[in-house]
């Protein structure tokens, strides 16, 4: 793949597979689109024999996956990640579609990396996984079956993401550095600790609140700058308490 092509900065990251056999469909499902970064979060098996047999040839994907502890493993360094997800959620993030996720996803990939992520089988994305996302982006199906199964998912948002190539090429770059995943998670947690010290939140009953936190920065797509004087406040104002 060419270095310079955004798909080349976009992470496929399936959460909790059950079957290893939709592990091998997947990549052969991103091979056949040009992606190649594989992240694996807690697999139940892998790697597998099945997994092998329905990659079809896919098997660099395959050896080059990287096996993640967690979902912020996964999405260390990225600068935006996509909740792949059927499911209304309360408190929900900014929703786009398929087409208009994979544009979303493809004008960032142009600097930086991206993630696509992908929940189990059986129950998707849990609340928690979609809070360590910025967008979810939902696959129109049939209202009265909209069960897809996870590898022809990963299909569905492969092709979207090459057929958005064309459609951000001329688009102009941004000038600002957008904060990375990991910029933003320990940002949330000194204000975490922040409100706690000051006795906003009760660690003991905090309802929703940091989940409505998570969700206003994500709509807010924070700066690198701008999480930097944040951070600075709260240490000004611990420092005055």
């Amino acid at each position: 793949m060419n270095p310079l092509c955004p798909l080349a900065n976009v992470r496929i990251v399936l959460s909790h597979t059950s079957h290893s056999g939709n592990i091998g469909a997947a990549a052969r499902a991103m091979k056949t689109m040009g992606l190649d970064a594989l992240f694996l979060v807690n697999p139940k098996s892998f790697p597998d024999k099945e997994a092998e047999a329905r990659a079809v040839g896919a098997w660099d994907v395959l050896n080059t996956a990287r096996i993640c502890t967690d979902l912020d493993e996964a999405l260390s360094g990225t600068v935006l990640a996509a909740a792949i997800t059927a499911r209304p959620r309360d408190l929900s993030h900014d929703v786009f579609d398929s087409r208009m996720g994979a544009q979303e996803l493809c004008a960032h990939a142009r600097q930086y990396p991206v993630a696509l992520v992908f929940g189990t089988e059986m129950s998707g994305l849990t609340t928690i996984e979609v809070s360590k996302c910025q967008i979810i982006v939902h696959i129109p199906t049939n209202p009265d079956y909209s069960s897809l199964n996870l590898a022809s998912a990963v299909q569905v948002m492969a092709y979207e993401l090459r057929m958005a190539l064309p459609k951000i090429e001329h688009l102009p770059q941004s000038m600002t550095v957008p904060a990375s995943f990991d910029e933003i998670e320990l940002f949330l947690r000194h204000l975490e600790q922040s409100m706690i010290g000051s006795g906003f939140l009760d660690p003991q009953e905090p309802k929703r609140l940091l989940q409505r936190m998570r969700r206003l920065f994500a709509r807010a797509r924070l700066e690198k700058e701008e999480v930097n004087i944040l951070r600075g406040i709260l240490s000004a104002m611990e420092k005055r308490r």
